[in-house]
């Protein structure tokens, strides 16, 4: 579990926490249970490496604040429109038993073994994030499709994952599908002799007439494609 220092601040304007940025930090605020809100300041350093990881907002860290140990679930970062950088951050805290709604990532394994892939079959990920109320406690850190032995047609609906008790998705009342393995969807022509290459481009040279600056030539307008029904 990844942890993080934070010191308790007292910043009462707008000016103190303009200070505090420019100082290297970032403040926060850490929520929920039955404990106050309170507010954080963190290393903006630190808490770039830690974004920076995959999964940063799903993962539960421990809060090292004036140096007492809590684990919090971070849920919301605040960037700057300009310069792209954290200027707030949002922890929940964990507390047993109390159940969050939480987006966990989906994860692939297993592609070298697919009969599917290595036949040229397309993995069509159709939700690459599944949102889930859990208890805090019991927060997945990844939603794993095994891909091993699957074949060209064959799809992943989360009836097919494996989910611990009091795991649910927020989705309820259908089977959604996470993911399917299609058939390739282009195909590649085969190559045409050269004989015949030359053939064609002796052919297009012979009668071909020179055009007129701003003159379109034939086929040069492309019909628009045709809506699907």
């Amino acid at each position: 579990m990844n942890s993080l220092e934070a010191n308790t601040r007292n910043t009462k304007s707008k000016g103190d926490v303009r200070s505090l940025r420019l100082a290297g930090n970032i403040p926060g605020i850490v929520y929920g249970g039955s404990d106050q809100n309170q507010k954080v300041t963190v290393l903006k350093k630190t808490l770039k490496i830690l974004i920076a990881k995959e999964n940063f907002l799903s993962n539960i860290i421990t809060l090292n604040l004036d140096g007492k140990p809590q684990n919090v679930l971070p849920r919301e970062i605040t960037y700057n429109v300009v310069s792209d950088e954290p200027t707030h951050i949002d922890f929940l805290r964990v507390v047993s038993g109390a159940k969050i709604r939480i987006e966990v990532p989906v994860k692939f394994i297993n592609h070298e073994t697919s009969p599917g892939l290595k036949r040229g079959g397309v993995l069509n990920i159709v939700r690459r994030k599944i949102e889930l109320k859990c208890p805090s406690e019991k927060i997945p850190e990844a939603i794993v499709i095994d891909l091993d032995g699957i074949e060209i047609g064959e799809s992943f609906k989360i009836s097919s994952v494996k989910l611990e008790e009091g795991v649910v998705p927020t989705i309820i009342g259908r089977d959604f599908v996470i993911a399917t393995l299609a058939a390739p969807t282009v195909m590649k022509e085969p190559e045409k002799p050269a004989e015949a290459v030359a053939d064609e481009t002796a052919a297009d040279g012979k009668d071909a007439a020179p055009t007129a600056d701003g003159d379109k030539k034939e086929g040069e307008e492309k019909k628009a494609p045709e809506e699907k029904k």
